[in-house]
């Protein structure tokens, strides 16, 4: 008698942010975000920012077609973690349009996807502070929107420093948007508030739109202080794509756990 064949895994194209890494994977966005922020074995923990891809994306400059050849299970039927494909000048030769989810995963792997948004906020007014996450991790304070902001340092740019291809989140900052001398911290998480201040005084200036806070800080925040109203950004040439950061009140009533495990 023949045995029944099995249902063929399906595999999956994710890039993640920190590090930047293009990995092929035969586990669901959840486990994977389970998987990639735990290790194999548990022992340790981080905080992930990852996008899924479309899986029919190709680019000349990544031996793709090979790497889901080699995404195959184990012997043992159990699925492919991973196959890496590239660890350098990831984002560059990825476009906008080949990104479909945000997915964010928590110290504890617990793991929330958040779809694409329609076009980018508009100008609310106001200063504004970016944790850049690829290629580059700088903590920069601006008096630019997000996509003035993107623009500024890509393709419209005079800047000495410019990138081809940036993904940025947008960080909270309360009452010192508008206030940065006077206004209250309350329960902004940042290190060195009057350096923050200082730079965030000093954008203000029309002559200096941008100030780096931090050079090179170690890329883990709250999720909490990613600004509503705001959130992620993933640009490449022209194109912004634009993911919104859920409302507080639904992340507690529909992710609890998640909600907790981030916030802990």
């Amino acid at each position: 008698m023949e045995r029944p064949q099995e249902e063929a895994v399906e595999a999956h194209l994710y890039v993640s942010m920190v590090p930047e890494a293009l990995i092929v994977s035969q586990l669901t966005p959840e486990q994977f975000g389970q998987y990639y922020a735990t290790g194999h074995a548990r022992l340790s923990k981080g905080q992930v920012v990852f996008f899924e891809l479309d899986p029919d994306f190709r680019h000349p400059y990544f031996p793709l077609d090979e790497a889901f050849e080699r995404a195959i299970p184990h012997p043992d039927g159990s699925p492919k973690n991973s196959v890496y494909v590239s660890t350098y000048r990831v984002i560059e030769h990825i476009p906008a349009s080949a990104v479909r989810t945000l997915y964010l995963a928590t110290d504890y792997g617990n793991t929330i996807g958040i779809p694409r948004g329609e076009g980018v906020p508009s100008p609310d007014g106001g200063l504004h502070l970016y944790q850049e996450l690829a290629p580059v991790r700088s903590l920069v304070a601006a008096s630019l929107a997000p996509r003035e902001f993107y623009e500024s340092i890509t393709v419209s740019t005079s800047k000495f420093v410019s990138f081809p291809a940036l993904c940025f989140a947008e960080l909270s900052l309360g009452e010192l948007a508008m206030d940065p001398e006077n206004g209250a911290v309350g329960n902004l998480p940042y290190d060195n508030m009057f350096h923050l201040r200082e730079c965030l005084v000093d954008v203000q200036d029309p002559e200096k739109d941008t100030k780096m806070v931090e050079r090179a800080p170690a890329v883990r925040f709250p999720y909490r202080i990613v600004k509503q109203g705001s959130g992620f950004y993933y640009g490449n040439g022209d194109e912004l794509a634009y993911f919104p950061m859920p409302d507080h009140g639904f992340l507690k009533s529909n992710h609890s756990l998640w909600w907790t495990s981030a916030n802990r």
